[in-house]
Order: C-alpha cells, then structure tokens, then sequence
C-alpha cells in the first residue's frame, strides 16, 4: 500500500489520519477553507494528529473546534 500524500491529494472530511500524516500547505489550506485565512496550527493540535491515526480529518475540525476556538 502506498503512502498517502499530504501534498497533494484531494481532502474531505472522509480524509482518514494516516500514520505519515504531514502539515502541508494543502493541510493548512483545507483547515482555512473551515475557519478562515485567520487559522494558525499549533503543537497541541500537531500532537493530537500523531495520536488519533485512523481518525477523519472531520473529527481534527471537530477537536480543534472543541479545544482551540
């Protein structure tokens, strides 16, 4: 199975969390297009990311919405 790439394959929601998950431009540009050009990463949500492989990238707008807004 090849790796998924964060650079750039499509996002949705349905985008499972996978093991080489990488903040990329196209990560940041799918999380602004959900809160806006305003949106900043941080550690604390890079670090959710390595600990919930498998997740959806709508349960990461789900946590950050949760714990960052």
């Amino acid at each position: 199975m090849s790796k998924f790439n964060w650079h750039s394959e499509p996002l949705s929601d349905e985008t499972v969390i996978t093991l080489n998950f990488k903040n990329t431009s196209n990560v940041r540009r799918y999380f602004q297009s959900h809160f806006g050009e305003c949106w900043k990463n941080n550690r604390i949500f890079m670090a959710w990311f390595k600990e919930n492989i498998g997740k959806t990238l709508k349960d990461a707008l789900e946590e950050f919405r949760k714990n960052h807004l």
